[in-house]
């Protein structure tokens, strides 16, 4: 029956290298052609980040999100740097997503997929392809496995052994990450391991030690009953994302597997094609349409609905369940009327998806002192409005996709403790886009965990 299963034979008329001959949008302009080509060559000779099985099981529990049982949660920075690899900075993201996974476990009585934007997030699109200061013009920095950040004409040069770098970047973050995991980090019988120190100065720290508190006696009292400890919960795991955006690097980590029958990309657990390179007929569309791996796609209000209906039927032709994520980002201001419009055109295929919200980019904009910054209080109406137009649709949202760091910046205003565009100046550090800090981060994930528990409680016999 169609759409039960993935495909069982690779395309016949896609390879890892097909998309090369397609339009190629937010591509690095190489000028060292045979350095390219022996960074790609090396590159696909390496071990790959992650394993085909990992790919699969992500796949049901996403399959299972689109049911509505299980809920995914997806985070991170938005664009990592090669510098953020140690262990201090990988594990307080890492304690910062165990953390709001904890709460939303705890308010939606349903697993919760944890999902990284980390060990591969290096690369970011552009609007421009360059850049202007004080009368020079030099290529715009496009991420740390492209160029440097550096405003010099040798840092912005693009460097194909940035590609190698990455990749040893991302293997050192996903294997620190395992271990950390492995070695019992998250453990729910003991969610003090996910200790961030500055936790302890949140409003929301007793609200946060409460569920805690209420997570562990609920496992103590089931353990006692049963006289077994609830291994499920033991550990978790923990998958990365990234935006497939450099396609040199995202082919050379591209490996079929015999006993599957298919081809993976292997550098990552789940990559999304964002708006600006998801154009039908384009070279990310067509490379992510072969791979075997979830894929994400960012749907903004510049998708009409024959664009988006073709991306479905051409990135998902199955109806695999757990194969497509439409991730949208509308805005708070236009997401009433956008979204319905995309849940019909998605309908009207037949085929299904898995709906996530991305609050963070359609809510960007500029503060009074220049800083590129995003409202807390957008952000949390965007999450609020996506839950009412799905359930009013009869459809589902099964994700929120938020960038976020376990730092104390300051980059995104408002939250508990009010910050203002003047706060701004404090402690921005991104390069990129603003960020959630810890403690927006976690109050966010306790305000959706009570807004998506909302209906399940409203069933509840009287």
């Amino acid at each position: 029956m169609p759409g039960v299963n993935a495909q069982t034979e690779p395309l016949k008329d896609w390879t890892p290298d097909s998309w090369q001959s397609r339009p190629a949008r937010q591509q690095p302009a190489y000028r060292d052609r045979a350095a390219l080509d022996a960074a790609v060559d090396q590159l696909s000779r390496l071990p790959p980040i992650v394993v085909s099985w990992e790919v699969e099981r992500l796949r049901e529990e996403l399959a299972a999100a689109q049911r509505g049982e299980r809920f995914l949660l997806q985070g991170g920075d938005c664009a990592e740097s090669f510098d953020d690899c140690e262990s201090g900075r990988i594990a307080q993201r890492l304690k910062i997503l165990l953390q709001m996974s904890l709460v939303l476990v705890h308010g939606l009585k349903k697993p919760v997929i944890r999902v990284g934007r980390m060990a591969g997030q290096y690369a970011k699109p552009r609007s421009a392809d360059t850049e202007t200061r004080d009368g020079v013009t030099l290529p715009s920095y496009r991420g740390d496995i492209v160029n440097r950040p550096e405003f010099t004409a040798a840092a912005r040069e693009p460097d194909p052994s940035l590609l190698l770098r990455g990749y040893e970047r991302a293997a050192l973050t996903i294997n620190f990450v395992r271990a950390l995991i492995d070695g019992g980090f998250a453990d729910l019988h003991h969610p003090e391991y996910w200790d961030l120190g500055f936790v302890g100065h949140s409003p929301f720290k007793s609200q946060y030690e409460r569920i805690v508190a209420s997570v562990a006696d609920g496992l103590e009292f089931f353990e006692t009953i049963s006289a077994k400890e609830v291994h499920q919960s033991l550990r978790t795991d923990f998958y990365t994302s990234h935006e497939a955006l450099v396609l040199h690097y995202e082919q050379a980590q591209t490996r079929h597997i015999p006993r599957q029958g298919r081809w993976y990309n292997l550098s990552t657990h789940m990559p999304w094609i964002g708006m600006r390179t998801a154009e039908i007929g384009g070279a990310h569309v067509e490379y992510c349409r072969g791979i075997a791996n979830p894929i994400g796609v960012k749907v903004g209000a510049a998708m009409d609905a024959d664009w988006l209906q073709r991306l479905v039927t051409t990135l998902n032709p199955d109806n695999t369940p757990g194969r497509l994520a439409l991730i949208h980002r509308f805005g708070a201001k236009d997401l009433e009327a956008a979204l319905p419009r995309a849940i019909e055109a998605v309908r009207a295929t037949g085929h299904s998806v898995l709906w996530i919200c991305d609050p963070m980019h359609g809510n960007t904009e500029n503060s009074s002192g220049g800083y590129k910054t995003r409202r807390f209080e957008n952000i949390l109406r965007e999450l609020e409005l996506s839950f009412q137009v799905h359930e009013a649709m009869g459809s589902q949202l099964g994700g929120v996709h938020v960038e976020l760091t376990g730092e104390d910046v300051t980059e995104c205003t408002g939250g508990a403790r009010g910050l203002t565009d003047a706060d701004l100046q404090r402690a921005y550090k991104s390069t990129v886009d603003p960020r959630l800090n810890y403690e927006q981060a976690l109050e966010l994930s306790l305000l959706v965990a009570e807004r998506a528990g909302k209906p399940r409680r409203a069933r509840r016999p009287r």
